[in-house]
């Protein structure tokens, strides 16, 4: 049975039933469970000297980890790596989550600023409702990137190993992967291997966006966004989702109580945004997954006659 059908197995089952409440009420989740373990390490390692050394030795530790454990998953067949691996996609939780926002957005503001707290981690307490809009789809565009489209492409590659391998260093660079001086030695081999292992599947994830809307013209404008983003990989699917949707993203917001003067991402498009621009990019999370979907079956079908 090939990677690219439990692929398309998996894909299917995450969008059919998401983040099940009744099971991760009774069990951990297998991303809570890496982020104790990276809390953990982080507690007892990132203290003294050699913080970088000690930084590099946790994350082989996880990579090893995590080629270990998905070897010997894999041993256990193919409907387990279909479970595992759709467990650790999460397509239809971040749909779930944007579609929050924009709901929320809708009742009040207040209730925008509570629910887009739940996915970024900037200060959300004084945004206006175009900030928190422009947080929401700015969220949405990365985590289809690093949330879906990655983890599905490293699963592809190296199965079970290539998609835990994957996730244990995305888990730890959303952990200890900032540039505060706290982290900036300890968490500097998680971020760049976060940098290397996404360099493809958000490009990927941008010319997916465009391909579905054609905007191929503006290809230049957008590497030049993205070259001008803080990340060296979100600000791809940022700059195609901003101009699938015909909006401004980005730009100066609050982290820790400091205002950061970022750059505009499609900085001449509307920036006065709200609710009805969630939901289309919450839109447009699922038109991705339909591409993705089907150039997988059509690989599966092309291998299958072949």
């Amino acid at each position: 049975m090939s990677t690219a059908f439990l692929l398309v197995c998996a894909m299917c089952l995450d969008a059919a039933l998401g983040e099940p409440e009744w099971l991760w009420s009774r069990v951990k989740h297998p991303a809570v469970m890496m982020g104790n373990l990276i809390g953990w390490l982080d507690q007892h390692l990132n203290q003294g000297s050699r913080r970088r050394l000690k930084g590099v030795a946790v994350v082989v530790l996880l990579v090893c980890g995590a080629l270990i454990l998905g070897r010997l998953l894999a041993l256990l067949g193919p409907v387990a790596e279909i479970i595992i691996c759709a467990i650790l996609l999460a397509q239809k939780s971040l749909v779930t989550h944007v579609r929050d926002v924009a709901d929320g957005l809708r009742a009040s503001l207040t209730e925008g600023r509570a629910k887009v707290a739940m996915i970024v981690s900037r200060d959300t307490r004084n945004m206006t409702e175009a900030q928190v809009a422009r947080s929401a789809i700015e969220s949405a565009a990365e985590n289809l990137s690093d949330g879906v489209i990655a983890p599905a492409l490293w699963f592809l590659v190296a199965g079970l190993p290539g998609l835990l391998i994957y996730k244990a260093v995305n888990t730890a660079d959303s952990m200890i992967g900032y540039r505060t001086e706290k982290y900036r030695d300890f968490g500097w081999a998680a971020a760049r291997l976060d940098d290397v292992l996404n360099l493809i599947p958000a490009r990927l994830t941008c010319m997916m966006i465009v391909a579905l809307t054609g905007q191929w013209k503006r290809w230049p404008d957008m590497v030049a966004d993205a070259r001008r983003h803080i990340s060296p990989n979100a600000g791809w699917p940022e700059a195609a989702m901003a101009r699938a949707l015909n909006v401004a993203l980005a730009g100066p917001r609050s982290y820790d109580g400091q205002i950061r003067d970022l750059a505009w991402v499609n900085g001449n498009a509307p920036r006065e945004i709200g609710a009805p621009e969630v939901f289309r990019a919450s839109d447009m999370l699922w038109k991705v997954w339909g591409l993705a979907l089907g150039l997988m079956s059509v690989w599966v079908g092309l291998n299958f006659i072949l």
